[in-house]
């Protein structure tokens, strides 16, 4: 096991970036860290960590890692490390900001990090299945941080956008990311146990990444996903359990046109099994990532 003092003595031995990152490389392999909230391999983490640790961008030029790191510096970068291999907390809460959509967000131990395919559909306006029709109004259907439904929002123009979600402490990271990227005028921010307290709203796009980790899955989850919320990820004994509210009742909130577009990850076997008749159409993603089900108002259940 590596311990903090093992972290704080290496680093002591550091010169430049490029040893710091090489060091946090081997370490992190060693140690058999779990990437999976942002990144999905050991060198980006680590380069998103020590460029991070100095205040630089991960796409920053390849020459900056010959620099020398600073006392402060490697200070801080040794307490980043601590946490994230000692403790195993994902970076995207060690810095309080994830990326997604090609946005920044802030997020914290409140909210999922942000990692969710439906990102790749937002860059791609939803298209081809909405048919070059935009959408005047969004729901991001336990929202979280807010990012799928602030990121929805700026990609169409003249879209009203509303994030909702149960817990007062997750509201309010989505309503500092409202008012991080500006968008207060066009994007409210709900307390809502999932439809319950939008009666009368309708949509032309409900997005929806609910929790929906099945019981099996959740014994086994690595370390990383025990700093996040349950109540955001655990679903039942087939993960299934607000799945099935939502399918119930998206219809009476959506436009005669509208779609559902509804992540479900590993419980899309699940949710073909229980529910044979409903037409899905499940996207491929280029950048990885499954079980995102797109759903036509129409076909759902009255």
């Amino acid at each position: 096991m590596i311990s903090p003092k093992t972290i704080e003595q290496a680093l002591g031995e550091m010169q430049t970036l490029r040893d710091c990152l090489r060091w946090s490389v081997s370490t992190f392999l060693r140690a058999g860290l779990h990437f999976g909230h942002g990144t999905d391999n050991a060198w980006d983490e680590a380069r998103w960590l020590v460029l991070s640790a100095v205040a630089l961008p991960f796409d920053s030029p390849e020459w900056v890692f010959d620099a020398r790191i600073a006392t402060p510096e490697r200070e801080r970068l040794a307490q980043l490390l601590k946490r994230r291999v000692v403790e195993r907390v994902p970076v995207a809460y060690l810095l309080g900001e994830a990326h997604f959509a090609g946005l920044r967000f802030d997020v914290d131990q409140n909210v999922l990090v942000p990692r969710s395919p439906i990102g790749e559909l937002i860059e791609a306006g939803f298209e081809p299945w909405l048919g070059g029709n935009e959408p005047s109004r969004i729901l991001d259907l336990c929202c979280g941080s807010g990012c799928i439904g602030i990121a929805a929002g700026m990609r169409f123009d003249g879209v009203r956008v509303d994030l909702a979600d149960i817990p007062p402490a997750a509201l309010a990271v989505a309503r500092r990311n409202v008012t991080r990227h500006g968008v207060g005028a066009t994007t409210r921010v709900l307390e809502s146990d999932l439809f319950a307290g939008l009666e009368g709203e309708r949509y032309d796009l409900i997005l929806c990444n609910p929790p929906y980790v099945d019981a099996a899955e959740m014994a086994a989850l690595p370390e990383e996903f025990r700093h996040e919320p349950r109540l955001g990820l655990a679903a039942g004994e087939d993960g299934l359990d607000l799945v099935r509210r939502i399918l119930r009742e998206a219809r009476a909130h959506l436009s005669e046109e509208g779609m559902l577009v509804l992540e479900v990850g590993a419980s899309a076997a699940a949710l073909e099994a229980a529910y044979p008749r409903l037409p899905l159409v499940w996207p491929e993603f280029e950048r990885g990532g499954l079980g995102v089900a797109l759903i036509r108002a129409a076909d759902l259940p009255q």
